[in-house]
């Protein structure tokens, strides 16, 4: 990562003219340990962490390939993009997987010091930040990797040594478990107060409680729809999920965005192109945008020279086939987005939160689905802009000349003619398809919501409902594999974990799999 902001720093500068046992005690302290630092310090480090590494990072950007936001055509990517042992291998996602768990063992931290006992004590609101944090990485955790080392994982003793060197593996299902715990005491932890508040070092909210109490709302109807497929009675889980909606996001403002992004700390998709120049435009997102005489085409690709593509018959036009591109940087069109250097990363989005009611209500049978949709589609549009204006104003794409810019933003007349003439024919003969493909469609960005596509393809197929069409026909990876830290030294990560091939063919536990 470039320049990203590091939160915790420490310095132990030890002058002594003698190695006695006292001073060897202090050298061998470890003075950036997080059991020696305040929450409030703690959680700015998980915040940004879970946002750069967790959401934006290797996960979604590998996800987005698989799911065909995006298209690999250099080196890792590549690999993953035409599965020559990339997806499969341990160390595609070591990275990740160890951030993960650092996040989760620093958000189990913060809520220790912050619980009766702790040396926070009282500060509720920041224990209940701590814990969304710590239910959200555990939901990727699950999400990613099933079944996986959870609660034995990411524990310390008092002098920061981890509790197990070889956690066990817990069972996705019990991991979920302890998400929704997570997130049920959080609830009631938001609604209170802190003795010593948290302030400006929490960068979603700044220690506002209410907020932090709808972005967990927000997530208990996105978890709960995730195991749609394994609940005995659906009609009751979708109640709960219209409750959860209607006591979170009323509007984007109150959307969970990290945006400190700057000249110096930038957006992890443009991060990974900027140094890699790994990603294409993909040719099966492009056609269904065709397909749909979409607005949002004219505006999110950019060709090999910089320059707008706005029209598939133009002679710029030329998109990365998917599963079978050229290993070559610099020759296909990319998307806008991996330019949008100080674009949002999005925790959870206000237009994610409608998508999930919009499609709670269609699968539901209730009036007012249609309504739900439209605003759900303006407001991943206005969320595209956004992310365009960030593409346009980078700067450090501006310091070599700046994008090509040929096209005005998409007007709100263009938008409802849209709905009326496109998106209403498809809802009128499909609305839950619709709703998806719209879904779909909106997480295509730089928001870092290509994971929860990849989530969105992976629990449709344990429903039934392939509504998400991807062009690859190579094998699709139905997981992410463990980290090769721990296959190399856990006995039950190594032996689950195999060859690797079991990321083709067993879905995780939600996706109706086992494990």
């Amino acid at each position: 990562m470039k320049n990203i902001m590091k939160i915790l720093a420490g310095c132990a500068c030890i002058l002594a003219f003698s190695c006695s046992k006292d001073t060897l005690n202090e050298i061998n302290k470890n003075y950036d340990d997080p059991a020696n630092v305040k929450s409030k310090y703690i959680l700015a480090e998980v915040i940004t962490s879970t946002a750069f590494h967790n959401i934006g990072g290797d996960l979604n950007t590998y996800l987005s390939t698989y799911i065909e936001h995006e298209v690999g055509i250099d080196n890792q990517l590549y690999r993953a993009e035409t599965r020559s042992g990339e997806p499969s291998s341990s160390s595609t996602f070591n990275n990740v997987w160890e951030s993960l768990y650092t996040e989760l063992r620093n958000s189990r931290q913060a809520i220790e010091k912050c619980s009766p006992g702790g040396s926070e004590s009282g500060n509720f609101v920041t224990r209940g930040i701590a814990g969304v944090l710590a239910a959200y990485n555990s939901a990727l955790i699950a999400d990613m990797f099933g079944d996986a080392p959870w609660s034995e994982a990411a524990l310390t003793n008092p002098d920061g040594s981890p509790k197990h060197m070889s956690p066990k593996i817990d069972k996705q299902e019990d991991i979920y478990k302890g998400v929704f715990a997570y997130l049920d005491t959080a609830i009631v932890d938001l609604q209170k107060s802190d003795v010593s508040p948290i302030g400006a070092y929490d960068f979603l909210y700044k220690g506002d409680g209410e907020k932090w109490l709808k972005l967990a709302y927000g997530l208990k109807a996105r978890y709960t729809l995730r195991l749609l497929a394994k609940a005995s009675d659906r009609n009751a889980e979708i109640d709960k999920i219209l409750d959860y909606v209607s006591h979170s996001f009323a509007s984007a403002n109150e959307q969970a965005a990290f945006n400190i992004y700057s000249a110096n700390n930038y957006n992890p998709l443009f991060d990974f192109q900027w140094s890699r120049d790994g990603l294409a435009a993909s040719e099966s997102m492009a056609q269904k945008l065709i397909a749909r005489n979409d607005p949002r085409l004219k505006r999110v690709f950019i060709d090999a020279e910089w320059s707008r593509v706005e029209d598939p018959d133009a002679e710029n036009y030329f998109m990365a086939p998917n599963g079978t591109p050229e290993q070559l940087r610099y020759y296909y069109n990319t998307s806008v987005f991996v330019y949008s250097q100080i674009a949002s990363t999005m925790f959870m989005s206000y237009h994610e939160l409608l998508f999930i009611k919009a499609e709670a209500l269609a699968r539901r049978g209730g009036a007012g689905t249609e309504n739900v949709l439209r605003e759900a589609v303006k407001a991943a549009i206005i969320n595209m802009e956004e992310s365009v204006t960030a593409a346009m104003d980078a700067p450090e794409v501006n310091r070599y000349g700046g994008l090509g810019e040929t096209t005005d933003p998409i007007l709100d007349s263009e938008i409802e003619d849209y709905l009326d003439n496109e998106v209403k024919p498809l809802f009128d003969a499909n609305p839950l398809k619709e709703i998806m493909n719209q879904k779909y469609i909106a997480f295509f960005g730089a928001s870092g919501e290509s994971t929860e596509a990849y989530n969105d393809v992976r629990r449709l197929k344990a429903l039934n409902e392939n509504f998400i069409t991807l062009a690859n026909t190579l094998p699709f990876p139905l997981r992410c594999g463990y980290g090769n830290s721990d296959t190399t030294t856990n006995p039950e990560v190594k032996a689950a974990f195999g060859n690797g091939q079991y990321v083709y063919s067993e879905a995780v536990w939600w996706a109706g799999g086992s494990r």
